[in-house]
């Protein structure tokens, strides 16, 4: 793997565009593209950024080297795969935040309804006592994902 194949190899690895990794290097998104299509070679000062962006040696980056390779490709694997765990971890909170709610409020439309019909002289029906419930509904609610959250994390 030459030098251009790297940038773009370590670029996309970081999931990051020619403009964002430009802007990290404080150059013009044309001048990565040039890098990464082999037209130009960037100035030593900027090798030794790319190496400190990328996290990498600037022997990586300027010798071939089969072991440097395999290990960096691991490392940007590794980085996806946290990535990809972390999206299924907030995914499978989001998805039991709102299980719980569904089933909190649930909950208090039951006892509303219970309330209304078996007991409307106790004031179940004044809109007042209903949004109270409500709220106290929506606490529980947060109160229990709040919890989840802190507890996964």
């Amino acid at each position: 793997m030459d030098f251009s194949e790297k940038i773009l190899t370590l670029r996309k690895g970081n999931d990051w565009t020619q403009e964002e990794l430009a802007e990290k290097l404080g150059v013009s998104r044309q001048s990565v593209s040039k890098w990464e299509s082999g037209q130009a070679v960037p100035e030593m000062q900027k090798i030794v950024a790319l190496s400190s962006v990328f996290n990498v040696t600037t022997d990586y980056l300027l010798k071939p080297d089969g072991i440097d390779e395999l290990s960096v490709k691991t490392d940007i694997l590794e980085k996806q795969q946290q990535k990809i765990l972390l999206r299924e971890k907030q995914r499978n909170n989001t998805i039991r935040c709102a299980m719980y709610a569904v089933s909190v409020y649930l909950l208090f439309f039951a006892v509303y309804f219970i309330g209304h019909y078996m007991a409307f002289d106790f004031g179940f029906g004044n809109p007042s006592i209903i949004f109270a419930e409500f709220l106290i509904a929506t606490a529980i609610v947060i109160f229990i994902c709040v919890r989840n959250f802190n507890k996964n994390n």
